[in-house]
């Protein structure tokens, strides 16, 4: 149950309660580091930390292209917040919108709609807002038809099996046509999310194709349209351009300057001309703040974000904090005017201590510190054993840097527990042979069954529409 104006319990009101809105990086890392410095007032009841978060789990994103080629288990890029925020409220839910003159966040829960009784109005002292960011997208015709985001372990998963089922489907049918659109795949963006992903599945679908008697490597097409001219920025010019040629060499066709411009019906036309048939179209091209950003009453930036000062303190707003995505940070560390911080994880952890930190010296009448890091570098994989780095001024390729990129997560992704685990899963992979299994029928559970309650005899494949279901539990499959 989501807490009310009566505090944690009828006729409980903590001396000051804390709601963080979000549970990515700055959410669990702020949560948790609070409930650490601030653990005697939250035994006593003196202090309430309550997190709203869509989802009971924070993502390692960067660990999501070595899930979707299967190199980890989605259940260990995952974190379950209840386990690791033991002394923390969870209220697993979407935040509406922030009124801070009445210090009010509406909320809309899991409940919301079957109770009846409309969204939650949750008070708060002090608040944290760290939404994180969403899919930038453009009107590009078909892309909300077609599209497929790479932003969340779903995604990533749906993406893999979809990947191998496109590869079933081009091994059985008899048209030439459906074959080539089955095994294009267009993904639309040269940042990490683009190019990790489509190298990490390119990887797995070229190994995947030796297990087909009528598909080979070559009969696979994978494009990465990008519209500047070069791509993974954050690794520097020189390296960039060593990813190129590395994609280029494994013949993925990389095309620089370029837009997509429609993917009406299956088909990718692009700002150069090129038309590809396709049935896999992945966009990520950017993202852009959360939405409840406009609904704050805070001030904003032209790009949406949270204007903030280097304290992590939201500017012209008393007792209102955010960081990573959704704010807009000074960078004290760079000689350029107006520089803010990249929005990244490195950032967003550090930001968080930091940010936490503050509220417990507020809390304590003492004066806050500025958030201040020099940007160390970046690294990114391109496939097995190969990757790309520019970390502290040095410039690595190949396995160096792809061992440079597997240590350096490792080491970031939270709790040992899954430190452990994806430690264990890279070890098993080394030995045995990789997983090709295909599991799209979890998009659909309650298919085959609902087909077999009906008296259908024939399968239905995840291309087609599920059945439709007029009972109460139409929204569970």
């Amino acid at each position: 149950m989501a807490p009310d104006s009566r505090g944690a319990s009828p006729g409980t009101r903590p001396s000051v309660r804390i709601l963080v809105v979000g549970g990515g990086y700055v959410g669990m890392y702020t949560a948790l580091r609070l409930q650490r410095k601030l653990r005697q007032r939250l035994k006593s009841g003196e202090a309430e930390i309550v997190v709203v978060t869509p989802e009971p789990y924070m993502t390692y994103q960067p660990f999501l292209p070595e899930a979707a080629a299967g190199s980890i288990s989605p259940r260990h890029v995952v974190v379950p917040l209840r386990r690791v925020l033991k002394n923390c409220t969870i209220v697993i839910g979407e935040a509406e919108r922030v009124d801070h003159v009445k210090r009010t966040v509406t909320v809309t829960t899991l409940a919301t709609a079957e109770d009846g009784t409309g969204a939650v109005e949750i008070p708060y002292d002090e608040i944290v807002l760290a939404p994180g960011s969403v899919s930038r997208t453009l009107p590009v015709p078909g892309l909300a038809d077609f599209g497929i985001g790479f932003k969340t372990v779903e995604e990533a998963i749906g993406l893999r099996n979809h990947v191998i089922e496109q590869m079933d489907i081009a091994s059985a049918t008899r048209d030439p046509a459906i074959r080539d659109a089955a095994l294009t795949f267009v993904f639309v963006g040269g940042g990490y999310a683009g190019v990790e992903a489509l190298a990490e599945l390119e990887d797995m679908a070229r190994y995947t194709s030796r297990y087909y008697h009528n598909i080979k490597p070559s009969d696979l097409r994978w494009i990465l349209v990008e519209a500047t001219g070069r791509i993974l920025p954050e690794v520097g010019e020189t390296m960039g351009r060593y990813a190129v040629r590395e994609l280029r060499g494994r013949n993925i066709d990389v095309r620089l300057e370029t837009r997509l411009e429609t993917c009406e019906g299956r088909v990718a036309v692009l700002s150069d001309g090129s038309r590809f048939p396709t049935r896999t179209l992945v966009w990520t091209a950017g993202v852009k703040p959360a939405p409840v950003l406009a609904a704050t009453g805070l001030p904003l930036t032209e790009r949406g974000r949270i204007r903030c000062t280097a304290a992590l303190s939201v500017e012209g707003a008393e007792h209102a904090w955010a960081a990573g995505d959704a704010a807009a940070v000074p960078d004290l560390t760079s000689s350029e005017q107006g520089a803010e911080t990249a929005p990244n994880a490195q950032h967003a952890v550090r930001q968080a201590k930091v940010l936490a930190d503050n509220i417990v010296a507020t809390l304590a009448g003492r004066p806050v510190e500025d958030y201040r890091h020099s940007y160390a570098g970046s690294v990114a994989s391109l496939g097995l054993h190969k990757g790309v780095a520019h970390v502290y001024g040095r410039k690595l390729k190949g396995y160096p840097a792809w061992l440079m990129h597997r240590v350096y997560h490792l080491s970031r992704v939270p709790t040992f527990n899954r430190k452990a685990r994806v430690l264990a899963e890279w070890t098993l992979a080394g030995l045995f042979k990789r997983e090709i299994v295909s599991l799209g029928s979890l998009e659909h559970p309650r298919a085959e069954f609902a087909l077999a309650a009906r008296g259908h005899a024939h399968p239905v494949f995840p291309e087609e529409t599920p059945p439709k279901d007029d009972g109460p539990s139409a929204t569970s499959g």
